[in-house]
């Protein structure tokens, strides 16, 4: 279990943040503190850079993509095999956080599959563990019911569980990248927006609300804001917004961490997802079983206006599908959340130099609402980025220019 409370984590952290060095120069600029951004500066303080790190909220905030306490995280990729080398990474280095800090952030409950036979996500969730020799069990009817007994399943679905999957805690990890990206000499300046940015005679200067500051390098990882921070690619994605459940199960103990894994359904076309119910002292809230739809919310014109109302019909397609295929698992709705989704095109990430700036300006975006679990290996391979002007070839599947 962590070492620290959630609470006690988030007072630590904040109290390094008050009032930095009000330097001005830096080697690189890191736009953005969520999960790539928090990431990225840890990594360029650790190998020496001069990083100033700029938030336009609080740290971790609820306005983004980042909230809601836990992410999964799994190698058996039903997006894309390509991804799995960058996967192999990640995890490997959330294992080096959670060694440098003494707190565990990854939490392996495994992760169960379930859907028709004919989705080709299942196919290429099978060609990823072939691939890369990932244990990937498939489970008869009769398997599932004695390993899973909180789920009803349709006696035609496909059950799948990949041992080595499970969650991260992801306000947690952005909290610990920020705590030790702050003890390696990092600036984080918070609640301040950048309004402006330029580059010049080979130096990115950067405009915000409390002041002006200059760089050699420019990384860009503003998430939903990546249209506003980066004008000539807005028409590139789409924002979207996304509702988060946690409801009270009729028979907690059924629906704890340590008896339920984490899972993810397909019906009809539709991707349920959830996890077990997790201690809010320890990890944070909200309290209750956490469930989700990983499908195209409402569009977002303007991430600075979003509605953030939640009604009974961002409700009733969650608690609908518990009802059916978790019994017990619903007797009250505890909080309805919000976040938003950054879709790509082809909803693949976009990691690359942006073209025009002499390879000095990086941008991370696009990260469709699967991208969190890979903030450990984006960051660091952003930061090569900076330190090397090169994209790794492990990412060049995500470069920008596949759109042209």
């Amino acid at each position: 279990m962590p070492g620290q409370s959630f609470n006690e984590l988030l007072e630590n952290v904040h109290l390094r943040l008050k009032d930095p060095a009000p330097q001005m120069n830096f080697d690189v600029i890191v736009i953005g503190m969520g999960s790539m951004g928090s990431s990225a500066c840890y990594y360029l303080a650790k190998q020496g850079f001069k990083v100033l790190g700029l938030e336009q909220f609080d740290i971790p905030h609820s306005y983004g993509s980042h909230t809601g306490q836990s992410r999964l995280i799994r190698k058996a990729y039903g997006e894309d095999t390509r991804y799995v080398p960058l996967l192999q990474k990640a995890y490997k280095n959330w294992k080096e956080l959670e060694e440098e800090t003494g707190e565990q952030v990854y939490f392996q409950t495994g992760l169960a599959y379930f859907g028709s036979r004919e989705n080709p996500f299942f196919e290429t969730i099978r060609q990823s563990a072939q691939d890369y020799d990932i244990q990937l069990n498939q489970l008869t009817s009769e398997e599932s019911k004695k390993q899973f007994p909180q789920f009803n399943l349709p006696d035609g679905h496909q059950k799948l569980f990949e041992p080595d999957a499970g969650f991260l805690t992801s306000e947690r990890c952005i909290l610990l990248y920020i705590r030790q990206a702050l003890s390696k000499g990092a600036v984080i300046r918070t609640n301040e927006k950048v309004t402006d940015w330029r580059y010049a005679q080979g130096m990115v200067n950067v405009k915000t609300t409390a002041g002006n500051y200059s760089a050699k390098k420019l990384i860009i990882t503003t998430g939903a804001w990546a249209g506003k921070t980066v004008p000539e690619w807005s028409d590139l994605f789409r924002v979207t917004r996304q509702v988060l459940a946690w409801v009270e199960p009729k028979n907690p103990e059924s629906f704890r961490l340590g008896s339920l894994p984490c899972w993810y359904m397909e019906e009809n076309g539709f991707d349920f997802y959830g996890f077990p119910m997790l201690e809010q002292e320890i990890f944070g809230g909200p309290a209750g079983l956490k469930v989700a739809l990983h499908y195209p919310g409402m569009k977002v014109s303007d991430p600075d206006q979003v509605d953030r109302h939640t009604g009974s019909s961002d409700e009733k397609v969650l608690i609908d599908f518990l009802e059916k295929y978790l019994p017990g698992s619903y007797s009250r709705t505890v909080e309805l959340k919000t976040c938003l989704y950054t879709y790509s095109p082809d909803e693949n990430f976009v990691i690359d130099h942006l073209p025009g700036f002499d390879g000095n300006v990086i941008f991370s975006g696009g990260f469709s609402g699967h991208g969190f679990k890979f903030a450990s290996a984006v960051g660091e391979l952003l930061a090569e980025m900076a330190e090397s002007g090169k994209t790794s070839p492990a990412a060049a599947f995500l470069a920008g220019n596949r759109f042209k």
